[in-house]
C-alpha cells in the first residue's frame, strides 16, 4: 500500500507541474496488470489469444515497444512505471524514435531519454518516473518506438500482457540501434505506461477505461483496430475533434469491485485516469467480469445490480470531483461464454437500464444495441463474434467506434 501511495503522489505532482508554454496531453497509455508473486521463473506463454511470450525476467537486454499515438505534437515525454513491481528497477538507457517497421526506427529520429539530466535511472517499487521532455515531431495517429535497456535482473516485469503490438527484445544495450539485432518477439508492454505530447491549445484526452473488450482482446495484431484506437481515428478525421486524444486503459479480465486481472477499477482510477494530464472525459465500459465471475453456481456472495451500480456511482463521483465527465457504455451480450448464467444476465440487463437512464452519466453510448443479435439479444451478432462469444472482432470494434456521437466531446 505504501508503494502504491508513493506512485500516486509522484504521478499527481507530475500531472500538476505543467508549464505555461506546454499543453501536455496524454496521447498513448497502457495499464499495468498485477504481477505474480516471486518464485521460480514462469514459462513464457506461446499459445492461444493471450500468447504474450512475456519473459519471466529480463537482464542485460533491450526491449523495443511500439506505441500508436492519437494526437501529435513537437515535444514528448515518456512515463515508466514500476508501480506493481516487487523490486527496484534499473534503467540503464532509454530512447524514443519514430517507428518505421518491425523492430526498425526511422533514420535521424531517435532521441535519448533522460531523467533529471541523467541517461539512467532507478525506479523504486511502487513508483513512476517521467522523462525529461525531448523535441520530436510526432504526427497524429503515428507510431513511436520506445527502447529500454535493463542491465540487471529485473524480476517479473510490471507489464500489460495483451499488447496487440509486437515488441522486440535483443541482447545487450541496443537502444541506439536502427534495427534490433536477432530479436525475440513478444506481445506485451513492460514498464512503459504513457506518452505525453505538447499539443495545440484546446487539445485534451479521453480515457477508455475498461476490460478486455476495451483492451482489444480479439482484434488483429499490429493493425490498430481496438475500438478506442478507431475512435481516435474518427476524432482526427472530424474537424471539431481533431485535437482530442483517445487512450486505452483497458485490462483484460478487469472488474469494477474486485482485484483479479489488475487491481479493480475503483482502485486503479487514480493511477490510470485522475493523474493523467489533459483528461476531460472517461468512457466507462466495465462490469461484465464482475457479473460473469460472481453469478456462477455456488458463488457464496453473488453480485447484485445495486452493488455494481454503486461501483459506477463511486467512479462517477470521483471523476466529477476532478472536473472529468463520464460517458457510460452499456455492457455487451455474452451468451455462450462458460461463465454465463441467467442470473448474471438479469444483473446485466438491470445495470444497462441504469446506464441508459438520463442523468446517471454525463453521456451514454449504447454498445449493446450496436452489437446484439436481433434474433437473440443476449448474444452478439454472429458476424461480429470471433468464436468466444464475448469479444467483438475487428468489424465489431469498428461498429463500436462508429456508435459515438462525436458532438458530445465538443460541448
Amino acid at each position: 500500500m505504501k508503494r502504491l501511495f508513493l506512485g500516486l503522489c509522484l504521478a499527481s505532482c507530475w500531472a500538476q507541474a505543467q508549464t505555461s508554454s506546454d499543453n501536455w496531453v496524454t496521447t498513448w497509455t497502457t495499464a499495468q496488470m498485477l504481477v505474480a508473486p516471486a518464485g521460480p521463473p514462469r514459462p513464457a506463454r506461446t499459445k492461444g489469444p493471450e500468447a504474450s511470450n512475456l519473459p519471466a525476467t529480463l537482464a542485460d537486454q533491450t526491449v523495443r515497444m511500439i506505441s500508436h499515438v492519437s494526437v501529435g505534437g513537437r515535444r514528448i515525454r515518456v512515463e515508466l512505471s514500476n508501480m506493481i513491481g516487487a523490486q527496484p528497477l534499473e534503467i540503464g538507457a532509454a530512447s524514443v524514435a519514430i517507428h518505421k517497421s518491425g523492430g526498425e526506427i526511422a533514420d535521424g529520429t531517435d532521441r535519448a531519454l533522460k531523467f533529471g539530466g541523467s541517461t539512467s535511472a532507478i525506479i523504486p517499487p511502487g513508483a513512476i518516473i517521467v522523462s525529461d521532455p525531448v523535441n520530436l515531431d510526432v504526427a497524429p495517429l503515428s507510431d513511436l518506438a520506445v527502447s529500454l535497456y535493463v542491465p540487471r535482473d529485473t524480476g517479473v516485469p510490471a507489464n500489460h500482457n495483451v499488447g496487440l503490438h509486437n515488441a522486440y527484445i535483443s541482447k545487450g544495450n541496443t537502444v541506439d540501434s536502427r534495427s534490433m539485432p536477432e530479436p525475440i518477439k513478444m506481445l506485451a508492454y513492460v514498464w512503459l505506461a504513457a506518452i505525453d505530447v505538447s499539443a495545440p491549445r484546446g487539445a485534451f484526452t479521453v480515457v477508455a477505461f475498461g476490460d478486455s473488450i476495451t483492451d482489444g482482446f480479439a482484434t488483429t495484431v499490429d493493425a490498430n483496430l481496438a475500438w478506442p484506437t478507431l475512435l481516435a481515428k474518427r476524432m482526427r478525421e472530424n474537424k471539431a475533434t481533431q485535437n482530442v486524444a483517445v487512450v486505452n486503459q483497458g485490462i483484460s479480465g478487469n472488474q469494477v469491485l474486485r482485484d483479479g486481472a489488475g487491481i479493480s477499477a475503483l482502485a486503479r482510477l487514480d493511477r490510470d485516469v485522475l493523474t493523467r494530464p489533459g483528461v476531460k472525459w472517461v468512457i466507462l465500459l466495465e462490469g461484465i467480469n464482475d457479473i460473469n465471475l460472481r453469478t456462477r453456481p455456488n458463488e457464496p456472495n453473488p453480485i447484485t445490480a445495486e452493488e455494481l451500480i454503486w461501483g459506477y456511482q463511486q467512479l462517477i463521483e470521483r471523476c466529477h470531483a476532478h472536473g472529468i465527465k463520464v460517458l457510460g457504455a452499456t455492457m455487451t451480450p455474452s451468451v455462450g461464454v462458460p461463465t454465463y448464467s441467467e442470473a448474471g444476465e438479469k444483473v446485466r440487463v438491470a445495470a444497462n437500464r441504469w446506464i441508459r437512464t438520463k442523468g446517471n452519466f454525463d453521456a451514454v453510448v449504447d454498445f449493446e444495441a450496436a452489437l446484439r443479435d436481433p434474433q437473440n439479444p443476449a448474444k452478439i451478432r454472429p458476424e461480429l463474434d470471433p468464436g468466444d462469444h464475448i469479444h467483438p472482432n475487428d468489424r465489431g470494434n469498428q461498429i463500436m467506434a462508429d456508435a459515438f456521437d462525436l458532438g458530445v466531446f465538443t460541448k
